[in-house]
């Protein structure tokens, strides 16, 4: 079983030859301890492995690479090995978190936006669905490769729904979860890593240096607000921001020209997620701190 694994993963690399790479890799003490040896074995890469032990204890950090302090220990390591990348897995390695050379984290929607750059490459005027959270640069750029870009609510069976009614070729997520039509439409972080290293090998530049052509946006990251009646808390979001575009596919949704914000109920927690992208740091700080102000309010 595990063969046949490997040969399905490896196949999304198609005819590129990789490179030689150094990757630092947090299996976190998860399954991408036992997966990631058998996946590079024989290939031009060399792995830093850190916490490859299986241990459902979980004795050094949890397996949650969206959390950046569980980071700490591969950006630690990148930077100690002078690895070209460092990429942490959750425990049943179904979402990945890369950093780049310099250690600096990569979040899910730069990780989407260079598996769209490696899939649209090969199957050109393909679909993508991303999710109502992902960077406005993941869509742009599926369109500037000649693909289709379509919305969907965030969560694997909206994603998976998405999916199915478009045919799209991969869906995306903030979250670190990157589904695959070739890959029965499920989630995997390891394929999500093959498609970045092709580019990183196509490009030839470090990792820094590709996503800064990809996207020059700021994203706050999601911010939870523990919040006692969500509709309320929605509504008084609404009424603040009356001269940007609303859209609620999956909570609110403000538009504007140079940034927008994402405000949604958590599906399995009694909190509220935000998100802010800006075309500045400054600007995305800004706009960050007034729409906090706002959910804090109601709290």
């Amino acid at each position: 079983m595990r063969a046949g694994y490997t040969r399905k993963v490896r196949s999304f690399l198609g005819a590129a030859r990789l490179r030689p790479l150094r990757i630092a890799v947090d299996a976190g003490n998860g399954m991408a301890g036992m997966t990631v040896p058998s996946v590079f074995a024989g290939l031009p890469i060399t792995i830093d492995p850190l916490y490859f032990a299986l241990d459902g204890r979980f004795p050094h950090h949890l397996a949650s690479p969206i959390e950046p302090k569980n980071l700490a220990d591969l950006q630690a390591l990148v930077r100690r090995t002078k690895a070209d990348l460092g990429a942490a897995f959750d425990g049943d390695a179904d979402r990945v978190f890369l950093t780049d050379e310099q250690g600096a984290i990569v979040d899910g929607s730069m990780l989407a936006a260079l598996v769209v750059r490696a899939l649209l490459g090969k199957q050109p005027g393909a679909t993508v669905v991303c999710n109502t959270v992902v960077s406005r640069c993941v869509p742009e750029l599926v369109e500037r490769l000649g693909g289709k870009a379509v919305r969907a609510r965030v969560g694997h069976a909206f994603m998976n729904e998405a999916m199915h009614a478009h045919d799209a070729i991969f869906g995306a997520e903030h979250s670190g979860h990157f589904y695959f039509r070739d890959f029965w439409d499920a989630d995997s972080g390891l394929i999500a890593l093959m498609n970045a290293l092709a580019v990183i090998t196509e490009e030839g530049r470090p990792l820094s240096a590709i996503l800064g052509g990809l996207c020059t946006r700021v994203r706050s990251g999601e911010i939870n607000f523990p919040v006692d009646d969500l509709p309320a808390a929605l509504q008084r979001v609404k009424d603040a921001f009356t001269d940007g575009r609303l859209d609620e596919l999956d909570g609110v949704t403000i538009n504007y020209p140079d940034w927008w914000c994402s405000v949604r109920a958590s599906n399995t927690e009694p909190l509220l997620r935000l998100n802010v992208e800006a075309d500045s740091r400054a600007l995305m700080e800004r706009k960050r701190d007034a729409v906090s102000r706002v959910i804090r309010a109601s709290v």
